[in-house]
């Protein structure tokens, strides 16, 4: 039998992406999904994508803690509980700091981190009455500062620093939080950046078709959740870009801004 079988498992941001493909990977595990994101169309899609299976969907907005709390009180009143929850929603920007707007900085750290900061304070009652799993879904931009991206470093930096807390106030609790940094994924985060004055981008500047695709990200955070892993830093790169942080930081500081600034992916 599936560990996910029955699980109640919410998910934020499953329309699209990183948490659409859990859903489609969780829903065969047997388990009951709850996910929630702005759009009622997609949400509406997907619901009929996967009728007569046990999946509730709520329009909700993260960055609003009163949506927050009508998806998490819906889940448990819907299943009679949460065992895990998976914050995955998210918004990435795209600007050099001396032209951003602080409102974009506002705008992510409000969806990035008090969104998962909301959902994660409703549903840890649930959670540690369950001895659940809590999941961040952050980024190789939670280690490494990267130009460009400075908002959405600092909320995932920020994200990464409070999961790390919450693991070690619940270390007795037998609850499991686990933070994933994925590297580059294949997915919409990049075309729904935000630019300097908070206006959606609409395109990217990288080759996504070279990317790890969200189905297989989604299969390694569905693998560590199973094995109550801390932490999950996923391709070759992110690897790779965090080893070198870690031990050569000012090397690292050359090769980022290299690979941003001289190889097209950030104009100056």
């Amino acid at each position: 039998m599936s560990f996910f079988n029955n699980k109640v498992v919410a998910i934020t941001g499953g329309s699209e992406g990183i948490g659409r493909a859990l859903i489609q990977a969780l829903i065969p595990l047997g388990a009951k999904i709850a996910t929630c994101g702005r759009n009622y169309d997609k949400l509406y899609n997907l619901q009929m994508e996967y009728a007569g299976t046990l999946l509730h969907t709520v329009v909700c907005d993260v960055s609003k803690e009163n949506d927050c709390k009508k998806f998490i009180e819906s889940t448990i009143k819907t299943f009679g509980g949460i065992d895990i929850l998976i914050n995955n929603a998210g918004i990435s920007m795209r600007a050099l700091v001396r032209d951003l707007d602080v409102e974009v900085i506002r705008k992510v750290m409000d969806v990035n981190f008090f969104g998962a900061v909301y959902c994660t304070t409703l549903a840890l009652p649930s959670i540690v009455e369950r001895k659940g799993v809590v999941v961040g879904v952050s980024s190789i931009a939670g280690y490494r500062g990267l130009p460009g991206r400075s908002a959405y470093s600092a909320s995932k930096f920020a994200l990464q620093g409070w999961l790390e807390a919450l693991r070690t106030e619940l270390l007795e609790e037998e609850v499991n939080v686990m933070w994933v940094s994925p590297g580059f994924i294949a997915s919409n985060i990049r075309n729904a950046a935000l630019d300097s004055e908070g206006n959606a981008l609409s395109s990217t500047l990288m080759d996504e078709s070279k990317m790890m695709t969200a189905s297989e990200c989604a299969t390694h955070i569905i693998n560590g959740i199973e094995k109550r892993k801390r932490t999950l830093i996923l391709t070759s790169t992110g690897k790779r870009t965090v080893l070198l942080n870690k031990f050569f930081p000012a090397l690292t500081d050359k090769l980022v801004r290299k690979f941003y600034f001289e190889k097209g992916m950030l104009k100056k």
